[in-house]
């Protein structure tokens, strides 16, 4: 890099392997770009002024100088110029010019020392260029690598070489790179002449092209620039501001000769390649016209998946969560997770029955679990496959979710024992905005799964669209750099280049913990699918690709023109691996019924039987003990830690609890910390997720305090309650719906054991995530048959708040209810409630009590299996005076209340009751203050549903034919064509034989969810309560 030379010290460069070591243990607090360290080769007492202390001083002088010799005093810069020049000892050093006549003698003779040098700024200046030009190469090289297997595209979609890399003739033709270096050199970009590409030049710190030399000949050293940069792998990583992650990723990719791999490696490399081939060769032979979205093009990537488990095994992983798009999905589950083969070409067959409950999904979307000794490091491995629908990158978040929870269970808190892998499509990866989301969860506290392997199948076309139409970044992976995860591109065609690369990927989320990359420029050689025409969109693509040797054939006469393998050694692996497809095509005859069960993704042992059926079909009472409410309630009043200062306004709240526990009542607050306090002590661990749920969007949860005092001082509660109480984790989560729902949902995967939640911050917001609720969590079980039980939280209601801070749009969780609206159940089964609920796809309630909430939540978790539960919860009731339930109401014995029924006057008189009202959630108490102004509480009954999916037939049939004189009338403050009106009728119309009309009470139909003005909300409202209680109303439509 630099040296400076004195009869006493020489400051050399660090060494490749002294300066990982260094970054590693202790990294500069200062800012610099380089360091350096000081190696004597003379006696100090040559130059005293060089020993003890001093000698700081003057490196901190020389490396001032470095950056600019007119910082430094004039005889300093004397000083550091004749050393540089190779001063003999004792003459570098000049004195300070004498103030007297002799000055301008002095500065003469100064001056002819420096011009005595005339190759000394030269010799600097090489070597800054000679810098320049290796991190150039760092920087940039990727530009120039020969990554697209077919040789017509650039995989940074611009065919210029950058203009300060000198590129090698294998990209240019000789007369172009001796142009270029012209260019470059003689008074060019760099100011080198063409007879310095012989001169030798020390190499610095950043690079270890040199292996165990300091020093190269320019041509040397960029040849070896050119073989590291500009072959068949680029590789991006100088955005990283991390100097040690930098430093390891040069020694991987610079070091000369480190790539090698033993026969043996290659040997399994082409075995692999075979089974990858083969398989895809056998399925076209047998299903020409099925669609099955083949590897071909890629085949490369089922050695590459079996590189980076091998590896990540041999780290001490020994459980991978997979997530991948439909592309070689088949061909990764017969050979990366070791699906039985018959099971998949059984799938094939038209005539195959299915026989587990549920709809099922196509071949290609499946998951998959499976346990298995990894062959060559000799250690168990557990893989899984999620399963995933069509909507690209979708599954993402999920794997994440599954993987954080996995690592959870198993104390894994550092990402060494579970990992993940997540494999995605070029323009998916480029254009879906969830990948994004998913990459800002990665670091996060409460989020990260201590890094992910993602690896890009690069098609190089998306569906039918050129990539230079689909994205607007050079690559398709430029999303990654956002986190400084470095991408590693590398050309398909080259088998041991990819095997390379997935070796050091694995390597680095092993080291570090932290995400990577590896983009494979592939290409697909068929059309989207088996069935498409390619050639209408892409003739020369395709012509091109018509012409391409497949990359086994390559690689296989490749290994034989070394000796590696021999010709009959290779038909041999292709004819065994055959053999074994024609023996599993041959047992798959046999299959007659489809288990979807046994492509189960995430199992959970000991909660079913062993036929996969609850072990019972009841819920006990969900109701505690007094002692255990009053404990619970205490500690949620509480700081039960010492010499912790909260805010004052807090302590008012924390007081109102105590003040109601001491009143044997609840607020919603409290009803939910009462509801998780319990779960926590039964060993069920608890996860509420989602934006500022810590202390809640409306200021009433306050689970996680914060000292005022002292910064990032907190204390949760909650895990205060109970000597060896399960842990609960609450996280206020990015500002992100579709990534942090879906994570959520990969989190609640993983066990039935925990209750897992997330809130949105308003109702209106969780459409964001609807891929994940449709695609998801409402047909997870009858597609894949997984049981879920996630808990939606969604704040609703109508309060003036405007068009987007009022409505968790019902009405579309309602719409897919998988119940029949015109078949009326038989209400004399036996525990006809519970079997509601393990019949349908979710589970949909507003509460309009506290009480109730605490009853579902512990509900969820003591039914003898899963389903999502939707809650859409209240605003204003959260401080409601008359929204308060009774420890009465939660004791031993109590169950949560499908339906509230009437309880006042009316119900004393029924026959005298000449409406009967029916809503659900906060409308109930406007109506009922409406009604005691109105005085007519003896005539119109108002009836709660609380639990409006699985429908209540049972519960409100009594209650209409308990009111035989009342007209019946739905009431709620949504639009007409929203909300619950079209879900409730025609079921109401159901329960009582479609005897009487079902009339409506509510605002009209409109297109947005509300009004943003006050006064029309006011005026609205108003007019249906005046519908609801005109019992003259309706007379004009009967």
């Amino acid at each position: 890099m630099f040296h400076l030379r004195t009869c006493a010290a020489k400051l050399r460069p660090l060494t490749a392997s002294q300066t990982v070591k260094t970054f590693s243990q202790n990294r500069p607090a200062a800012a610099r770009t380089f360091q350096q360290i000081r190696c004597y080769s003379a006696p100090v007492a040559a130059e005293p002024f060089l020993s003890g202390t001093s000698s700081n001083y003057v490196e901190e002088m020389y490396c001032a100088w470095l950056e600019n010799p007119k910082s430094v005093h004039k005889s300093w810069d004397i000083f550091f110029r004749n050393t540089n020049a190779g001063a003999p000892p004792g003459t570098a050093y000049q004195s300070p010019l004498p103030l007297s006549r002799g000055s301008l003698a002095a500065v003469v003779h100064a001056q002819s020392l420096v011009e005595a040098q005339p190759n000394v700024d030269k010799l600097v200046e090489d070597h800054l260029a000679v810098q320049s030009l290796i991190r150039a190469y760092q920087i940039r090289g990727h530009h120039v690598a020969q990554l697209d297997p077919l040789g017509i595209l650039d995989a940074d979609l611009d065919s210029s070489v950058p203009a300060d890399i000198i590129s090698s003739t294998d990209k240019l033709d000789l007369a172009v790179f001796k142009e270029r270096l012209r260019m470059l050199t003689v008074g060019g970009f760099y100011g080198l002449d063409e007879s310095d590409l012989d001169k030798v030049f020390h190499l610095p710190t950043t690079t270890f092209i040199g292996g165990q030399e300091s020093a190269l000949p320019l041509r040397e050293i960029i040849r070896r620039l050119e073989m590291a940069y500009c072959q068949h792998i680029g590789v991006e990583f100088m955005f990283i501001n991390d100097l040690e992650q930098c430093q390891w990723i040069r020694q991987k990719f610079e070091t000369p000769g480190i790539m090698q791999f033993t026969n043996e490696e290659k040997r399994t490399l082409l075995a692999r390649l075979v089974r990858s081939t083969r398989f895809e060769e056998f399925l076209q032979r047998k299903w020409s016209s099925e669609k099955r979205f083949g590897l071909e093009g890629c085949e490369v990537l089922i050695p590459a998946l079996k590189t980076i488990i091998d590896k990540s095994s041999e780290n001490g992983v020994d459980y991978v969560i997979m997530g991948m798009p439909h592309r070689g999905r088949l061909n990764v589950l017969a050979n990366v997770i070791r699906k039985e083969l018959e099971q998949i070409f059984c799938q094939f067959d038209s005539k195959l029955e299915a026989a587990d409950e549920g709809s099922g999904d196509v071949k290609y979307h499946l998951g998959m679990y499976h346990r298995r000794i990894n062959r060559v490091t000799d250690r168990n491995i557990t893989l899984s496959l999620v399963a995933n629908p069509s909507h690209l990158e979708a599954a993402d978040p999920v794997v994440m979710g599954k993987t954080k929870a996995e690592q959870f269970y198993c104390g894994d808190t550092e990402g060494k024992k579970v990992m993940s892998i997540l494999l995605h499509g070029d323009a998916a990866f480029a254009g879906q905005g969830i990948v994004y989301e998913t990459f800002h969860l990665s670091d996060l506290p409460s989020y990260t799964t201590h890094g992910t392997v993602h690896v890009v199948v690069n098609n190089q076309i998306g569906f039918t669209t050129d990539p230079r139409m689909a994205r607007s970044s050079p690559y398709p992976t430029d999303v990654a750099r956002v986190v400084n995860a470095p991408i590693f591109h590398v050309n398909s065609d080259d088998p041991e280049a990819v095997m390379y690369v997935c070796k050091v990927a694995a390597e680095w989320r092993s080291t570090f913990h932290k995400d990577v990359v590896v983009d494979l420029v592939c290409y697909r050689r068929n059309g989207h699918n088996e069935m498409d025409e390619p050639m209408f969109t892409q003739p020369l693509m395709y012509k091109q690709i018509r012409k391409q040797k497949p990359v086994l054939q390559k690689y296989a006469e490749l290994l034989v023109s070394q000796g590696v393998v021999n010709q009959p050694e290779y038909e041999e692996e292709i004819s065994k691996y055959d053999k074994i497809c024609e023996e599993a095509f041959a047992r798959s005859k046999d299959e007659k019924i489809l288990h979807i069960k046994h492509w189960l993704d995430s199992p959970w042992p000991g909660f079913f039987t062993l036929d996969g059926q609850p072990r019972s079909m009841s819920c006990p009472s969900t109701g505690l003990t007094e002692d255990i409410l009053t404990h619970i309630g205490n500690v949620a009043s509480s700081v039960p830690v010492e010499n912790f200062t909260i805010h004052g306004g807090l302590s008012r709240i924390l007081k109102t609890r105590g003040e109601m526990v001491k009143n044997r009542t609840v607020d919603w607050a409290l009803a939910e910390y009462m509801a998780f306090g319990s779960l926590l002590k039964e060993g069920i661990h608890i996860r509420l997720s989602g934006q500022d749920v810590e202390r809640g969007t409306f200021s009433h949860r306050h689970h996680v305090l914060h000292d005022q005092n002292v910064d990032k001082r907190t204390c949760i509660p909650m895990n205060h309650l109970w000597p060896n109480q399960a842990p609960y984790t609450v996280c206020n989560s990015s500002l992100s719906e579709y990534g942090v729902l879906g994570f959520e949902l990969g989190f609640a995967m993983a066990s039935p054991n925990a209750l897992v939640l997330w809130e949105a911050q308003f109702g209106d917001f969780h459409n964001t995530a609807q891929c994940i609720i449709d695609q998801f969590i409402c047909p997870g079980q009858a597609k894949w048959v997984r049981q879920n039980g996630i808990v939606l939280l969604l704040p609703h209601g109508m309060e003036g708040m405007g068009p987007e801070h009022s409505s968790a749009r019902p009405e579309r969780f309602l719409q897919m209810c998988n119940d029949d609206p015109d078949v009326l159940p038989d209400l004399k089964e036996a525990n006809f409630d519970i079997n509601q609920l393990y019949d349908c796809n979710w589970v949909v309630v507003n509460c309009s009590t506290p009480g109730n909430f605490f009853h579902v939540l512990r509900r969820q978790i003591l039914l003898p299996f899963r389903k999502p539960l939707i809650i859409f919860t209240p605003k204003s009731l959260l401080r409601h005076p008359e929204a308060r339930s009774s420890f009465d109401e939660m004791l031993p014995g109590t169950h949560f209340q499908r339906v509230i029924p009437e309880d006042g006057p009316a119900a004393q008189n029924p026959e005298n009751v000449k409406r009967l009202l029916f809503c659900t959630g906060k409308v109930y108490y406007d109506l009922t203050r409406e009604r005691k102004a109105r005085d007519m509480v003896g005539q119109v009954a108002i009836t709660r549903i609380e639990q409006l999916s699985p429908f209540p037939f049972d519960l409100l049939l009594k209650e209409v034919q308990k009111y035989p004189n009342a007209e019946l009338a739905w009431c709620q403050e949504e639009h007409k064509n929203q909300g619950y009106y079209d879900y409730v009728k025609p079921r109401l119309r159901t329960t009582i034989s479609r005897a009487k009309p079902v009339w409506y009470a509510g605002r009209d139909p409109a297109a947005a969810p509300a009004t943003g003005n006050k006064k029309t909300h006011l005026t609205e409202l108003q007019r249906l309560l005046d519908t609801a209680f005109d019992l003259d109303v309706f007379k004009n439509f009967s």
